[in-house]
């Protein structure tokens, strides 16, 4: 083969090389299918690499062990999630609308990605540091985000003096819980055996995010509307 042709060939081969930034995000795909569906314990570095139809050793390469390529997992999915919420929400509406359109961002995102909401709500809270951290940090930022949403909610109403900042900070806890708690029931398995989390939008199993985000609205915000109104719930003596 001359020179020409030995230089076509060798063309040939560095075109097929995938960019190091898009293996490496489909190595971070295999996992997140992988350590959701095998649990972080039971999931190996070899069924990771052949989900991700690379080698093990480049595997290791890229991610260097299987700690850091689920912390990897972690960063990935919860920046994701926040920005989710964060994009939806409607700058100029009203707060109510605001927070309904941030919770209508974060069911739709944990349905459409349930392999990723299954790593950040199961599998990394139950093994301990730094994994937990990872997703406190996540859910701290969230919790933040819907802080200022109550507050602007109660600035609104004209009762910000009434709401201390801590008590706002709680039903921001509560409401940020609530929503965890929700996307876990609406992305369970049906009786079917199908996932409900893994079927498009309002199909049988699954009721839109939409609609889940309006069941969690009428959940609390009817009641932060009376408690911004001056009702307080009390026990009777």
């Amino acid at each position: 083969m001359g020179r020409a042709g030995r230089a076509c060939g060798v063309s040939a081969v560095k075109s097929k090389r995938v960019p190091r930034a898009v293996r490496e995000q489909q190595m971070l795909d295999a996992a997140v299918r992988t350590f959701a569906r095998r649990g972080y314990r039971a999931a190996s570095m070899d069924e990771i690499a052949e989900v991700a139809g690379v080698s093990k050793p480049l595997v290791y390469l890229y991610l260097n062990s299987k700690e850091e390529l689920f912390s990897a997992v972690i960063r990935r999915e919860s920046a994701a999630l926040v920005e989710a919420v964060t994009a939806t929400v409607e700058p100029d509406a009203p707060a109510d609308r605001q927070l309904w359109s941030g919770l209508t961002g974060f069911f739709a995102h944990t349905a459409e990605h349930p392999d990723g909401w299954a790593v950040l709500h199961q599998q990394a809270r139950t093994h301990g540091e730094p994994f937990a951290l990872e997703v406190a940090a996540m859910r701290a930022e969230i919790v933040r985000f819907v802080t200022e949403l109550i507050g602007a909610a109660a600035q609104e109403a004209g009762c910000v003096g009434e709401l201390a900042d801590r008590e706002v900070a709680g039903l921001a806890h509560a409401l940020v819980g609530a929503a965890e708690s929700l996307a876990e029931w609406a992305n369970v398995r049906t009786d079917d055996g199908t996932s409900g989390g893994r079927e498009r939008e309002g199909e049988r199993g699954r009721p839109a995010a939409k609609d889940t985000a309006a069941t969690l609205m009428n959940f609390a915000w009817a009641g932060l509307g009376r408690l911004m109104d001056g009702e307080r719930w009390a026990p009777e003596a």
